[in-house]
């Protein structure tokens, strides 16, 4: 009982590091003791995936009975109940990924909802600074995993893991953010149609950032000028 008092306790302190709080005791004496008087043989990590993917399997129900049911009575409330699954499946993906940020000092539910995470190539172009680095940064970019909250752009370096279960998702090393009051955008970049700039602080710090897809720099885009405005 004190171990899992103790377990709950550690859980309400750190809810934004819940996956690693489940790594750290899911292979613990509490819960095998669990797992052998249920007599269930997959470990909790196996069932913690479970509700994920049975929200794949709905939106793939969904657009499969669309596909039969064109003009058909019906039909717009399947488009609708598709538009929300494919939503909660966003949120919940986007959450998969935030939760495995490590190193960020501060609480991530301050920074607002959460919009978009995504990997890009980034370069860095600032005022301050030796000036081979900044000639180094120009041409050489930076694997980065951006995370757009609200009120704060989170800048990180994806670490792929080794394992099972949730021992395989990757985790994200916090590098450095920026606050959107001080952020502004540059949506073209000379020269190719996948990337757009993210200054700071009236172009003191720039950050060009290539999209895997102009599709995908779109998107950014018009998120970003959302919360700008």
């Amino acid at each position: 009982q004190m171990e899992d008092f103790q377990i709950y306790e550690k859980y309400c302190q750190n809810k934004p590091r819940s996956e690693s709080l489940w790594r750290q005791f899911s292979d613990s004496v509490f819960f095998q003791e669990c797992q052998r008087k249920l007599d269930h043989k997959l470990s909790l990590d196996s069932y913690l995936l479970k509700p994920v993917q049975r929200i794949t399997k709905y939106q793939l129900l969904l657009k499969e009975m669309l596909k039969y049911s064109k003009n058909c009575e019906g039909a717009e409330d399947l488009q609708e109940a598709l538009t929300s699954i494919l939503g909660i499946l966003k949120a919940v993906n986007d959450s998969m990924h935030q939760i495995a940020i490590t190193g960020y000092d501060g609480n991530l539910n301050e920074l607002g909802k959460l919009l978009m995470q995504g990997s890009f190539n980034v370069w860095t172009d600032h005022k301050k600074g030796h000036t081979k680095v900044k000639d180094l940064a120009r041409f050489k970019p930076m694997q980065r995993h951006l995370f757009l909250h609200e009120k704060a752009v989170l800048f990180c370096k994806k670490r792929e893991e080794n394992g099972e279960g949730y021992e395989k998702a990757p985790s994200y090393s916090y590098k450095h953010s920026l606050n959107m009051a001080a952020v502004g955008i540059t949506e073209n970049v000379k020269g190719d149609a996948k990337k757009f700039e993210i200054w700071y602080n009236a172009r003191e710090e720039v950050y060009i950032v290539q999209a895997p897809t102009p599709e995908v720099k779109a998107t950014w885009v018009n998120e970003i000028r959302k919360v700008l405005t």
